[in-house]
């Protein structure tokens, strides 16, 4: 393993790749989007990860989820991503907390200790609370807006939320964030419009289980992970 990082130190130099082995980073949701993050974050030398889930994998996450293998099925995510994460960098200390995140249960993470907040999860009232939370503590926080019914990479961006368009949760959040008084929030979007076909015979499919591939939830996983990256270099 001596090397293993070699070309992430040749990219970024000495003195980043030692501040990002001593980062302590949070990853809320293992899925798609956050899988990826996780990822991203290993494979740059991250040294302490913090991983938050309560799900298991299912045949529904093979077509998107990195950590979802035949092999994998009904295995609990942050053991899976844990496993992983240790066979790509066996000195990382990742911790996986099984955890459906709510404002009942967030005090069982105290988000201080934490250099970065990453948010890669779906329900807005978890959402609001890891966001309102990190705000509160002046701890870096960066959210992930809606990557389902998208098909274009290259649609996605790190901006404002206040800035963002086309993207029904950050419609959401935007109202959301204005009651509590936050002015600013870092997130990854895609500008594109949402589509979705209904499955013949099945109308009520879309509901119960949103449209998505791989390419945005995983681009836009890799795109939190840089942009955390770079902040934690820079010491933002």
């Amino acid at each position: 393993m001596e090397n293993a990082f070699i070309r992430t130190e040749m990219l970024y130099g000495t003195e980043a790749l030692n501040r990002l082995k001593n980062s302590n980073v949070i990853v809320f949701g293992v899925g798609g989007v956050g899988g990826y993050v996780v990822e991203g974050l290993v494979r740059t030398g991250v040294g302490n990860i913090t991983v938050v889930d309560n799900d298991e994998v299912s045949p529904s996450n093979l077509n998107r989820q990195i950590i979802a293998t035949v092999d994998t099925i009904g295995k609990s995510k942050v053991e899976v991503i844990k496993e992983r994460a240790r066979s790509i960098n066996p000195n990382v200390n990742i911790t996986g907390i099984n955890l459906f995140y709510l404002p009942q249960t967030a005090d069982q993470i105290d988000l201080a200790k934490f250099d970065y907040v990453i948010d890669a999860i779906d329900t807005v009232t978890a959402k609001l609370e890891i966001i309102k939370r990190a705000k509160i503590l002046n701890v870096p926080v960066i959210s992930c807006m809606g990557t389902g019914g998208k098909t274009d990479a290259t649609k996605l961006t790190v901006t404002d939320v206040y800035k963002t368009q086309n993207c029904p949760l950050s419609k959401v959040m935007r109202k959301e964030l204005r009651a509590l008084g936050i002015k600013q929030l870092k997130v990854v979007y895609s500008s594109e419009p949402t589509v979705a076909k209904k499955l013949e015979g099945d109308e009520q499919s879309i509901k119960r289980l949103p449209p998505s591939a791989i390419f945005v939830p995983a681009s836009a996983g890799l795109l939190i992970a840089s942009q955390v990256v770079d902040d934690l270099i820079k010491g933002e």
